[in-house]
């Protein structure tokens, strides 16, 4: 692999700006695809090999929370012990003040701290460069979670764009008083 040229502090700190920013949109959609979960049906796999539509939603939100976490205490520590939610209202609750939390800490992080080398598993970034992967995640789970609702009964909301239970509504157009 070609090296790669060395981020500025500058670049750290929008690259931050950029993905925290994107990231708090991601997190109003994951919120709502999780919400969808019918807690009667929260064990629902799709197929015996499959986490259950709980064990998903919860390692979704609960992964989100600590890589974020880490990126902040620029640290991967081995996974937290905590107990989960009981309901999903309850994840939901959970997830979006967790996030948020870590969200600040991240943004209180200078650029030396953004650039700081973190090591995980089998990287060793600076880093600001997890907001992407922490992005990539949420995205991943929750398109794997879109696909167990119909079956379970619920409704699709909308991601990006319209759904066939949510579906995309054009702005209208602003009139003028004459």
């Amino acid at each position: 692999m070609p090296d790669q040229p060395t981020p500025t502090p500058e670049f750290a700190l929008a690259y931050r700006a950029m993905m925290l920013d994107g990231l708090g949109r991601e997190l109003e959609i994951t919120k709502k695809l999780i919400a969808a979960i019918p807690d009667d049906k929260s064990g629902y796999r799709p197929d015996p090999n499959a986490r259950s539509a709980w064990d998903l939603a919860w390692h979704l939100a609960s992964a989100d929370v600590h890589l974020m976490n880490g990126i902040a205490d620029l640290n991967f520590k081995a996974g937290s012990a905590e107990e989960p939610p009981k309901t999903v209202v309850e994840l939901v609750s959970w997830y979006d003040a967790k996030f948020k939390s870590a969200m600040e800490r991240v943004a209180a992080l200078s650029a030396e701290q953004l650039l700081t080398p973190v090591n995980f598993v089998i990287y060793d970034l600076p880093a600001v460069y997890y907001l992407g992967f922490v992005n990539n995640h949420s995205i991943h789970h929750r398109g794997e979670l879109a696909t167990y609702l119909r079956p379970m009964g619920s409704k699709v909301p909308r991601i990006y764009g319209g759904s066939f239970d949510e579906p995309f509504q054009m702005p209208k157009p602003a009139t003028s008083a004459a």
